[in-house]
């Protein structure tokens, strides 16, 4: 067996507890060491486990704090265990944990957790997100002023812009945490919970923004980042709201940073 599959069949092995210890194992005398070697490789794989769980943790603290250390451990462990990391980028790892937290049974009664769970690993997310120079407001001005080439504008946005549409009150619950030393102190009195917001997750400059969105910016966003001009993504987001605020959605462009590239001719 060469070195390539030990090492492969190792790290398999590792992250499934039902496997027993790769052959071609040795202590570290070079031995067998066949009456302990399971136990010795259990712990082994604990650690391995433990360190993907507290990796977790570290990244989701405010989903910790919702429904205790304790269950958010136990349900780590279940997603470690359950779909093991592919790849040493443990930021993309994390992308997929909200996923597994809202098919999670045991979960059912937190509705709101995993879309927590959603704004937490996006703000990981845009934190390492490309840096990109947003365009100068400068530009907005000419484009105001050249009403048709800005209908027909089409705008590339930042990389570290990220949005999500919850059906409970995710972006309120996750900003009663903020600023605690103990998060498990948060109080959510006050908050309809079964309120549906809308959440912008951006990093312009060296800071995330966490903040909510206006109706039908969803749909605006989203058209932007498919490439179509401003006009039909100010109709798309017109399409799902009667009462659309075009200038609340304007200026959320400005406001964030939203844009770093605009493609429109202007004339000299």
């Amino acid at each position: 067996m060469t070195g390539a599959v030990v090492q492969h069949e190792f790290a398999t092995a590792l992250l499934m507890p039902a496997m027993r210890v790769p052959a071609g194992i040795r202590d570290g005398g070079g031995q067998d060491g066949a009456h302990d070697q399971e136990r010795r490789f259990a712990v082994h794989r604990n650690n391995v486990v433990v360190s993907l769980v507290d990796a977790l943790a570290a990244t989701f603290p405010v989903s910790q704090a919702l429904v205790g250390e304790e269950f958010f451990r136990a349900m780590a462990r279940e997603r470690v265990q359950a779909d093991p990391p592919r790849s040493p980028v443990l930021i993309e790892y994390a992308q997929g944990f909200a996923d597994f937290i809202a098919g999670f049974a045991p979960a059912a009664s937190v509705p709101y957790l995993a879309d927590v769970a959603r704004i937490e690993a996006l703000r990981v997310r845009a934190y390492h997100a490309a840096d990109a120079l947003p365009v100068p407001e400068s530009l907005y001005r000419e484009l105001v002023a050249a009403p048709e080439v800005l209908a027909a504008a089409r705008m590339t946005l930042h990389p570290a812009s990220h949005w999500l549409r919850s059906d409970h009150a995710a972006h309120s619950i996750w900003l009663a945490h903020q600023g605690l030393e103990d998060l498990a102190s948060a109080s959510l009195d006050g908050i309809d919970v079964e309120r549906a917001e809308d959440v912008l997750i951006v990093r312009p400059a060296f800071e995330v923004v966490v903040t909510t969105l206006p109706r039908g910016a969803i749909e605006f966003l989203d058209a932007l980042r498919a490439g179509q001009i401003l006009a039909a993504a100010f109709a798309a987001a017109q399409a799902a709201v009667d009462d659309l605020d075009s200038g609340a959605l304007f200026t959320l462009l400005i406001q964030h940073d939203l844009a770093v590239v605009v493609d429109a001719t202007l004339e000299p």
